[in-house]
């Protein structure tokens, strides 16, 4: 007699139990789970972007049911795919026409979003869900940056000074802009103008009183992040721009 059999006979309720127990393990230990990133995606308007997510280990979800969706909106849905098919009736209206994910990557598990010409208004926390897998948050940052622009917005001939006028529009956020000497150091510099458009784009102005004798050069940087717009003023008031982006 097999002493293992005749033990599972008596406690069948117990080996039963144990069975189903080192099986529930296994299962669990190779079902897929959902992984967004680590940190925050940046974008810039106007490009398209992957927002990522995906199983590991990788399964094929073309017949599954796959929502990306932004809990702050109403109605929350950015993407939506039900049972293998695109379901986009109460698709967000600013995102109509360009959200998109691929067949061919859905079938390695890969459940990332493109969104295509991003807008301010994109930015945000997404949720990227699979019923039965679970749940990724991912965060998308939005930014706009542009070159400033140089002018000469006055011109004092008796003083021999020149009021120059830095611009740089379409920023997000809010830029800070200043004037630097040609070594850095800060210049005196009037008061920033800026102003937020219907688009929620920034456009600032500042101001600087330039002056110079005639054997005097003098390069005043203007800096924005990122950029810098230099400028080389020469007797009488030649006006040369370098842009450094």
């Amino acid at each position: 007699m097999n002493l293992n059999t005749s033990r599972c006979d008596v406690l069948s309720g117990r080996c039963f139990f144990l069975v189903k127990l080192q099986r529930k393990i296994h299962e669990s230990g190779s079902q897929s789970q959902i992984v967004g990133p680590s940190k925050p995606i940046l974008a810039m308007v106007g490009e398209d972007i992957i927002l990522p997510c995906r199983l590991e280990p990788a399964t094929d979800v073309v017949a599954m049911t796959l929502e990306w969706a932004r809990p702050d909106l109403n109605p929350r849905f950015v993407h939506l795919r039900r049972d293998g098919v695109e379901l986009l009736i109460n698709q967000y209206p600013s995102y109509v026409g360009r959200t998109s994910l691929s067949t061919d990557k859905l079938k390695h598990g890969d459940i990332s979003l493109k969104l295509s010409k991003v807008k301010l208004s994109d930015e945000g926390t997404y949720r990227c869900h699979i019923p039965s897998k679970g749940t990724a948050m991912v965060e998308l940052v939005v930014g706009a940056i542009s070159s400033p622009v140089v002018v000469i917005a006055e011109i004092d001939q008796p003083v021999r000074a020149v009021v120059l006028e830095c611009e740089s529009k379409g920023w997000y956020p809010e830029p800070e802009v200043l004037w630097l000497d040609g070594e850095g150091n800060l210049l005196s510099a009037g008061p920033t103008e800026t102003v937020r458009g219907p688009d929620d784009l920034y456009t600032v102005n500042v101001l600087m009183l330039g002056s110079h004798l005639m054997n005097e050069e003098i390069l005043p940087v203007c800096t924005v992040p990122a950029c810098s717009c230099s400028v080389l003023l020469l007797p009488p008031f030649l006006f040369y721009v370098s842009i450094t982006c």
